[in-house]
């Protein structure tokens, strides 16, 4: 658990894929919504930059842990704009900057495997189309085999 003392604790409030932005080698960002206005982040980061970061990809169970130091920038409508994600409808207040001091992958064993409704919903689709396919291969082949033989 973070505190101001070791690892802040950074509430963010999540947002679609891709709302975590590589900036270069070092840097990730992201853009921080307007949510309960208990103004945790920015108070833990005020008093200690340190923080840490994990991403999870529950679908192929993976999970990276990333350590480093967070700043909250605020007033920059560009970066803002920049790291906001296309068509989301979130009120961004600020960003945060996070630069990568060092990195880890944690073993599989507990992640549960967990897919994206979309993602879901495509595969289902998807081989409902292939059983409807079938299905029609299936009504032809038993038409042609009830057809009465010519050669009688």
């Amino acid at each position: 658990m973070g505190s101001s003392y070791r690892y802040p604790y950074i509430q963010h409030r999540g947002g679609p894929k891709g709302f975590l932005k590589v900036l270069d080698k070092q840097t990730l960002a992201f853009t921080d919504y307007a949510g309960n206005r208990q103004y945790i982040t920015q108070g833990n980061l005020s008093e200690n930059p340190k923080a840490y970061i994990f991403v999870m990809d529950y679908a192929h169970r993976r999970r990276v842990k990333i350590w480093g130091e967070a700043r909250v920038v605020e007033d920059d409508e560009a970066l803002t704009t920049s790291l906001m994600p296309k068509g989301y409808r979130a009120r961004p207040e600020q960003v945060i900057l996070f630069k990568i001091a060092a990195w880890d992958t944690n073993c599989p064993q507990h992640i549960p495997q967990k897919f994206d409704a979309p993602d879901v919903a495509a595969a289902l689709a998807a081989r409902d189309q292939r059983i409807a396919e079938l299905e029609a291969e299936v009504a032809a082949l038993k038409g042609k085999a009830s057809l009465p033989s010519s050669e009688s």
